[in-house]
């Protein structure tokens, strides 16, 4: 007997997900032409909050060129200008062949969280600003790195690069005149999610907003993920112990609770609470808007791709197709701030 779960989702993702199922849509349709793309989310603010013994953020009108940075890479410490560092980190974390508004607003965020980074200590690296590790600071390719991946389209894809890191010349995001936490994700599905929810804690400029990605805009929007009861019961009993996974799989599956932008906050499984994010991470899911059908396999179908917080690069690249430039795209993402200059 097959049951589909009470999870709370969109009605996006619902209206898609009987296709979805029967595999009528791709799981995962990349965004030509970097066919593979798979953008990291911006890093958590964990480590972050003790102040660095640097100078105070820099005025208004600064230049990138003039900025230095201490990037941390394998280990190693080096310092780079603000411009390199960039072009480099925009071009590892955003396609090339993005609309030059929503790369422009990416280059806004990269700049703002290195500013931001470099006056707050990280544990991770605590002789550098920022690191290369996609999964602590932003992801960072060198150009040698990008010759090797791009070959031939290197010249066109790399002066679009940095001609929209030209075009935003040191301007960072502030609220209440100070740097933001600048936060990115891949992709959200309807609208984008609340930093206390992820990460516990509120910041006044990273709420929930509307985002317009849908799965005819983006084709990797909705992935499927299927999981033997065997393995889903193993990998659920082995994390919370006193999960009570009995012979009719149809009863694993509980009360859901959901954030107030529609993504899963918890879900009771086997009478305890498994957070959305733990169930994310147990089972590689790429965010927590998800929905779970248990069947023969438990079926969990999932929109959007990230943390959500913050800018969806997604979202800016569509709602740059639509005729906003960086500055409208960094407003709707991150209300309340103001760029400097």
């Amino acid at each position: 007997m097959k049951r589909t779960v009470p999870i709370y989702i969109a009605a996006t993702l619902l209206a898609v997900a009987a296709s979805i199922l029967t595999g009528l849509l791709s799981p995962y349709a990349e965004t030509a032409p970097d066919a593979s793309f798979r953008a990291e989310d911006s890093a958590p603010p964990d480590g972050y909050e003790t102040p660095h013994p640097a100078p105070s953020a820099p005025p208004d009108g600064w230049s990138d060129g003039s900025f230095t940075l201490r990037l941390s890479e394998d280990g190693e410490v080096r310092e780079i200008s603000m411009s390199e560092y960039l072009a480099g980190t925009v071009a590892a974390e955003m396609p090339p062949g993005f609309e030059p508004d929503a790369l422009a607003a990416q280059a806004v965020a990269a700049r703002t969280y290195a500013v931001y980074s470099s006056r707050h200590r990280s544990s991770a690296h605590p002789d550098a600003d920022v690191c290369s590790d996609s999964a602590h600071c932003a992801a960072y390719k060198t150009e040698a790195q990008l010759r090797e991946k791009w070959g031939a389209d290197y010249g066109a894809y790399i002066s679009k690069i940095t001609a929209a890191v030209r075009e935003t010349d040191g301007v960072y995001l502030k609220y209440d005149g100070e740097p933001i936490l600048a936060a990115f994700h891949a992709s959200s599905s309807v609208q984008t999610e609340a930093s206390e929810n992820v990460w516990g804690k509120a910041y006044p400029y990273l709420v929930s907003v509307e985002t317009p990605e849908t799965a005819e805009t983006v084709p990797s929007l909705i992935e499927t993920v299927v999981i033997s009861k065997s393995d889903f019961k193993e990998t659920i009993t082995k994390a919370y112990p006193d999960a009570k996974l009995g012979a009719d799989a149809s009863l694993w599956f509980g009360a859901a609770e959901p954030t107030a932008a529609g993504r899963v906050a918890s879900v009771e499984i086997g009478g305890v609470t498994v957070p959305g994010a733990e169930l994310r991470r147990l089972f590689g899911l790429r965010s927590t808007r998800f929905a779970a059908e248990v069947g023969d396999d438990v079926v969990i179908t999932t929109a959007g791709y990230g943390h959500g917080v913050g800018m969806s690069q997604q979202g800016a690249n569509l709602l740059a197709k639509l005729g906003y430039g960086w500055r409208e795209i960094l407003e709707t993402y991150s209300p309340g701030t103001e760029p400097s200059g």
